[in-house]
């Protein structure tokens, strides 16, 4: 019986928010890069690569990052590993992929526009990526979900300071629907996370709306870190 050779590779799903419409609705997009060889040559595929032999995780999955869309994310959190026996088929060897999550306010998103093998598409309506790269989106989205009550879950997608409106259309284009604002304004307000810095939002045309920030810096833990084992 023959010895199976296993790889370890990496990849991100690097979420942003973005408006889709004259209705001010707002959706999650994320990065794909177009693979260049076989397997799946010409399919759409998440930022990623084999892991070498002197990186960390981290490193590595922050490094094809920057190197496959121009990205850089502040914060990689480690979400998941899959490591089905039939996720690597059309490969030469089984691939056991480590996958970090991360996410980029709209205007740093902005920087990975521009290169014909990038493309930014609504993490929801995808078309079929290479390997298993579908259904680690689909896991990406579900934590984040699970994790939504959290007022802090939005940080990263946000400036430093911020509209009471700007952090409801976040928690929208997470859930994937509206929510009705008085309601949501004060759930976040008297939740404790939020303090007003005195501030107001420039260039409105109306009464300025006021500025907030979270009262803590500790970062949050959008995701409890485990490896989970996942079969295509």
């Amino acid at each position: 019986m023959g010895t199976a050779c296993t790889s370890i590779a990496v990849s991100t799903v690097i979420f942003t928010v973005r408006p889709t419409g004259p209705d001010g609705s707002h959706e999650l997009w994320l990065p794909l890069v177009r693979r260049v060889r076989e397997p799946y040559r010409q399919m759409w595929a998440l930022p990623g690569g084999p892991l070498g032999q002197d990186q960390d995780l981290e490193t590595a999955a922050a490094s094809y990052l920057h190197l496959t869309t121009g990205l850089t994310a502040a914060h990689l959190e480690q979400i998941a590993t899959f490591g089905g026996l039939t996720r690597s088929e059309g490969a030469d060897e089984r691939v056991v992929t480590v996958v970090y999550w991360a996410a980029l306010p709209t205007h740093d998103a902005a920087s990975g526009d521009g290169d014909l093998n990038v493309t930014w598409l609504p993490a929801t309506d995808l078309p079929p990526l290479a390997f298993d790269h579908s259904l680690i989106v689909s896991h990406a989205l579900a934590r984040l979900r699970d994790r939504i009550a959290d007022p802090t879950v939005a940080r990263s997608f946000l400036p430093a300071a911020f509209t009471v409106a700007q952090l409801r259309e976040v928690h929208e284009a997470i859930l994937g629907h509206k929510v009705d604002p008085p309601n949501f304004r004060r759930h976040v307000l008297r939740s404790g996370r939020l303090e007003d810095t005195g501030q107001r939002l420039a260039g409105t045309p109306h009464r300025p709306p006021a500025l907030y920030h979270f009262t803590t810096e500790d970062a949050p833990e959008f995701f409890r870190s485990r490896s989970t084992e996942e079969t295509p």
